[in-house]
Formats: structure tokens, sequence, C-alpha cells
């Protein structure tokens, strides 16, 4: 299994007892969707290595008791710190305005007049206020993201549609960073 194959389910935090359980922190807001979890792929030295989970339980705050399948203690020390994935099949199709982070990289964003605004190439999720940044002819361009400001997501076309408020590109626009 390939990495780019995968999205990011979690980490894990530290061992659970001494029979080589493990203690694994979902990144998500939807852990009900993983309450039946047959296995994942835990990343130990850049490669994506699949554990059976054997038996799993709801501890608190989006964390998991995992016991996984033929493990020890040594093995789950060795696994603290590491992220878990889970292959993209797995993720429920969604429809509607709804879609996933991964899924949208390279849609276009217009706004209502179906004017562009840029290609979505990355997308900053490690703040309270998650947003697109894009790239529209050579300057970088951040717009966040708001589920009321969007009015559609064409997945047959690859772009998104938004309501704007006026002067926001103008406020979030700046020259693109080079690479060196």
């Amino acid at each position: 299994m390939k990495k780019e194959d995968c999205y990011f389910l979690g980490k894990i935090t530290r061992t659970h007892g001494l029979a080589g359980n493990v203690i694994m922190k979902l990144d998500t807001d939807q852990g009900e969707l993983y309450n039946k979890l047959d296995g994942v792929f835990v990343e130990v030295n850049g490669l994506l290595v699949p554990f059976f989970v054997e038996k799993q339980q709801w501890s608190r705050d989006n964390t998991k008791i995992v016991f996984f399948k033929n493990a020890t203690l040594a093995m789950a020390e060795q696994l603290v710190g590491k992220n878990v994935f889970l292959p993209l099949t797995a993720l429920p199709e969604l429809s509607g305005n709804q879609f996933y982070y991964h899924e949208v990289l390279g849609y276009e964003i217009r706004d209502e007049n179906d004017n562009s605004c840029g290609l979505i190439k990355e997308i900053n999720d490690q703040i309270a206020q998650h947003y697109f940044i894009l790239n529209l002819e050579g300057k970088e361009v951040i717009i966040p993201i708001i589920k009321d400001w969007i009015l559609e997501v064409n997945r047959a076309e690859r772009f998104i549609r938004m309501q704007l408020p006026d002067g926001l590109l103008e406020v979030f626009t700046k020259p693109a960073v080079k690479d060196e």
C-alpha cells in the first residue's frame, strides 16, 4: 500500500497494559465511523505496515484502545508515536457540498459570478480556521473554508463555487513564495 493511496487516521500515542495494546488518537470529528476497524496501516520507517485489529474499545476524547492480533508489549512500544492510515477506498463517498480535503486539491475556486479565484494547491487544517491556499497568476491567495460560503462542489468539472465577501481576494492575496 502506498501512502498516496491512503489517508491519515490518527496516531498511536502510548501503550495500554502489558499485552501489546495501544492507545490510538483519531484525527477526525466523526469517530463513530471507525467503530469496526478490521485493520490499519502503521507507518514504520517510511513504509505502511498492515496491522489487524482483534478488538477495540473507545476510551475518551476520540481515542481508542486497540488490541492488534499477535501483538506483544515490545512491538507496541515500537509503535508509539507512529502515524496510522487507512486506504482512501475506505472513505464513504460524499455528495452535495461536502468534500474531503484530499479530493479537492487541484480544484478551481470560482466566485458566484463564475470568475476564477485560482487553483487549490494546498489546504491548511492545522489551525482553528481551515483555509484553501490557491495559486492565481503567480500569487498566493488564501480563502477561509466556511461552509456557508460554499455554493457548489462540482466533481465532474473539478471546481468549487463560493460566495466570497467583497474585497476578500485583495486582502488575502500576496506574491507566491518561490521554492529555493
